[in-house]
């Protein structure tokens, strides 16, 4: 048996498909972080579903948080703006599942209602079956991932449809959570400048434009790229006044 879990904090927009793809699975975690809006009154109308309203302690120790409340050892980890399609259900419940295994999806990434294949967001293959007893996620407050070490990586052929964003205001949005949960994680430990935040900006930009071919994605291309640049410039920026403010 399979436990999904989900995070969540005011994330009804894409929530009852994302809900309504999982009906097929025993249980449905929702790991609430402070939402005041619809998002809970979506999740209770699913009869699979268990809520769990507890605070945001970075994405890493959440995500283990919502995994030791679950029922089953085998976790299927979903955001809740990821969409599990009817080819990733099949090829999971169809698996004889090895716990000396975790098994990974390739991602396919939608902005502005257009499949990304650029930027390095494609193919975009992502950790998300494990079971418990033998792994869990990174403690990282961001870019968390799932803990392989010894174990055998399986990749399965399903995707997961992830909805990016929906607009320039959530990039804006993730761009401040993640530049402040990297600083946060990183005071102290790393250094930086502002020479270096300038530097991680441009080259960010252009590995995105460049290396990873954005140019070929048009507009949307060049808006990602812009993006990965902004977020790396404001990464490194916000460390470097942690940075002085711990001195």
């Amino acid at each position: 048996m399979i436990s999904v879990t989900i995070l969540t904090k005011n994330s009804p927009k894409y929530l009852q498909e994302v809900l309504s793809a999982l009906k097929s699975f025993d249980e449905v975690v929702i790991y609430d972080n402070g939402s005041t809006d619809e998002t809970l009154s979506i999740a209770e109308k699913f009869s699979n579903v268990t809520i769990y309203k507890e605070k945001f302690v970075g994405f890493g120790p959440t995500h283990n948080n919502a995994s030791a409340v679950a029922k089953h050892d085998w976790i299927l980890s979903v955001d809740s703006d990821e969409v599990v399609t009817p080819e990733m259900a099949n090829e999971i419940l169809q698996t004889p599942l090895d716990e000396d295994c975790v098994y990974s999806f390739p991602r396919n990434n939608f902005f502005n209602g257009k499949f990304i294949k650029w930027c390095g967001w494609y193919p975009d293959r992502r950790v998300r079956l494990y079971n418990r007893k033998h792994t869990h996620f990174s403690d990282a407050q961001v870019h968390e991932g799932v803990v392989i070490d010894n174990l055998k990586h399986i990749s399965l052929k399903g995707p997961l449809k992830h909805y990016s964003y929906a607009s320039i205001a959530e990039f804006l949005e993730k761009m401040q959570l993640y530049s402040d949960l990297f600083a946060k994680q990183n005071v102290g430990r790393k250094s930086s400048s502002l020479l270096k935040a300038i530097s991680h900006g441009v080259i960010a930009f252009l590995k995105s434009y460049l290396l990873k071919r954005g140019f070929l994605g048009g507009y949307e291309g060049f808006v990602i790229s812009l993006y990965n640049g902004h977020t790396a410039y404001y990464k490194y920026l916000k460390l470097h006044e942690a940075n002085k403010k711990l001195k």
